[in-house]
């Protein structure tokens, strides 16, 4: 039995047809199947290899790390510096409110623990999300995911969730005297890169403020520079009061993480105790791995070409079958006619060596989320490919 069969019967399958490429390296802007082939990845394993395949500063730290200690206690009980100084790296990069971080092991689970955080803080039951949102496949962050087809089967849900359309006034008019929290994505992804309307968002924090409602910005997809600034709702000029991190958070090792006030923080620790526990949650590796991708980015200023590098995909991609297409900086939808299109695309796109993918609530576009690291020339490949097989 080769690998290809192992993978398929002994590894939980999550489609009918998985790509099934069996990749045996990656490394930069590329990975390589078993077949010798190279693929240019233009999806960074959906937004988590913002600074490249294998970083060698990446890898040196995780080695270093692995040599000092590995799992030593649950989280939260001993000082272990790659969590105390990443959290430190994080917060000095962030609003005053934001400054204290619980690591956790993935965007959902960050998901997780901010609602629990929300309703402990608050006192008040309700949440409110959006239709066409992700924030995660476990229990809660599926209550709060904003598609029926996705959650139907796994009913009953966490009760007291509302879902309304983003950049609508219903959302904020229905924000009351029971509402936790409000949590959007601070630019819908899986909805085929939607971005929120200003004066809406403004809104939306101003009625927050006025009945005492926690605002989650979702930034698992969009931070670390994927939007052309280092989070996303810098473009906007508004600050959450939670903010949940993940995907490129670990620089390839599985790491999210829910940030709010050190006072909001203190919630967890008392009445109960423990309230909010984890055990390989801010694992060591994955600390030293993800403070060393971050600053990997800051220091080689990786995050202001962003935007030129999206103008130029942009500018690029034109032709009669795309419909329209929707960016911010290296996160971006290719719109076509249809769900079976965008598959056809894809797959003649890895055919040609081109490795890209698409969105959970937008079917019928093409997902294009490369590593900041992509070069000019290797944008200009991309998009002929993309041309070619359109």
């Amino acid at each position: 039995m080769d690998t290809r069969n192992i993978f398929l019967r002994h590894v939980a399958q999550t489609s009918p047809a998985p790509m099934a490429l069996h990749i045996v390296s990656a490394s930069g802007n590329y990975m390589q199947d078993a077949a010798g082939k190279t693929y240019l990845d233009l999806i960074g394993g959906i937004s988590v290899c913002n600074i490249g395949h294998k970083h060698p500063e990446v890898v040196a730290a995780i080695s270093k790390q692995a040599e000092d200690y590995l799992h030593v206690m649950v989280y939260g009980e001993l000082v272990q510096t790659p969590q105390a100084e990443f959290a430190q790296l994080l917060t000095s990069h962030l609003p005053e409110g934001l400054d204290c971080v619980y690591f956790t092991n993935s965007g959902a689970e960050a998901t997780e623990g901010a609602l629990k955080l929300a309703r402990r803080v608050t006192g008040k039951p309700d949440v409110i999300a959006c239709n066409n949102s992700y924030h995660g496949s476990t229990l809660g962050a599926l209550s709060v995911m904003g598609d029926e087809y996705w959650r139907n089967a796994y009913r009953p849900l966490l009760p007291g969730v509302w879902h309304y359309n983003y950049n609508s006034t219903e959302l904020i008019d229905s924000i009351n005297e029971h509402t936790a929290c409000v949590i959007i994505e601070t630019i819908q992804a899986e909805a085929g890169v939607i971005e929120p309307e200003l004066e809406w968002l403004q809104a939306l924090r101003a009625k927050c403020n006025e009945t005492g409602t926690m605002l989650i910005f979702d930034e698992i997809q969009c931070g670390f520079g994927r939007t052309g600034k280092l989070w996303g709702f810098e473009h906007y000029g508004i600050e959450p009061d939670i903010l949940l991190l993940g995907k490129a958070l670990g620089g390839g090792m599985p790491l999210g993480a829910f940030i709010s006030s050190h006072k909001n923080m203190q919630a967890f620790t008392d009445n109960p105790v423990l309230g909010h526990i984890t055990t390989f949650g801010g694992h060591p590796v994955c600390c030293s791995a993800g403070m060393a991708a971050m600053n990997v980015l800051l220091k080689n200023d990786m995050v202001s070409p962003v935007t030129e590098k999206g103008a130029l995909f942009l500018s690029l991609l034109k032709h009669p079958a795309i419909k329209a297409v929707r960016g911010k900086g290296l996160l971006i939808a290719l719109e076509l006619e249809s769900a079976e299109k965008v598959l056809d695309v894809v797959q003649k796109c890895v055919d040609k060596g081109l490795f890209t993918d698409w969105f959970l609530f937008a079917q019928n576009c093409l997902r294009i989320a490369p590593p900041l690291t992509i070069t000019e020339e290797e944008i200009k490949k991309a998009c002929d490919i993309i041309i070619s097989c359109l």
